[in-house]
């Protein structure tokens, strides 16, 4: 339990391929500006950024994940240019998205030492065996069949995947929010 009211937990998230940082909140803020906008000047306008820094952004993450992340489409004389999210730089932005609100609620915890030993409600887990495990560049899915007869299937990071050690044939518990799906081992 926090001691002070004037300290409070903090801390910074980005997602990675390869060890390399990929999308951080700046890059999240741009990839946002893009897909609202749907053009890089009026992403760069709306968030205070040049136009060469958020194109320089999106090459940068684009020649790490090996994957072209916008779609940028000609104008002519009277305009009609624009930018928009591939499915792969949406995907990238919701995953973003969702670390960073599953963590900004484990960091307002006033007692973190419940998120350590991951106390959690009973009826929100469920036992079972994993049957598949994919492994992409950032994402993995894993797919887990429950005691009941039922199966789970949870799109978690590559690194989770991994940490967990997750094979197919694993004994685990999943850990049902109401914004997704969590494995736990």
């Amino acid at each position: 339990m926090l001691t002070h009211k004037k300290h409070k937990p903090s801390c910074k998230v980005w997602l990675e391929c390869d060890g390399k940082p990929v999308l951080g909140k700046g890059g999240a803020e741009i990839l946002r500006g893009i897909d609202t906008e749907q053009s890089l000047t009026k992403a760069a306008e709306k968030v205070g950024m040049s136009y060469r820094y958020i194109w320089n952004y999106v090459q940068k993450i684009q020649k790490a994940v090996g994957e072209p992340i916008v779609k940028t489409y000609k104008g002519g004389k009277t305009g009609g240019g624009g930018t928009e999210l591939t499915e792969f730089g949406r995907s990238l932005l919701i995953e973003y998205q969702q670390l960073e609100g599953y963590l900004s609620v484990v960091m307002s915890k006033a007692d973190l030492s419940e998120v350590k030993s991951l106390k959690i409600s009973a009826r929100n887990t469920l036992k079972g065996k994993v049957v598949a495990v994919e492994k992409g560049i950032i994402t993995g899915k894993v797919k887990v069949e429950l005691v009941v007869p039922a199966t789970i299937t949870s799109v978690i990071t590559k690194e989770s995947v991994e940490d967990l050690d997750i094979k197919v044939g694993d004994e685990v518990t999943v850990i049902v929010k109401s914004t997704e799906v969590m494995i736990g081992k």
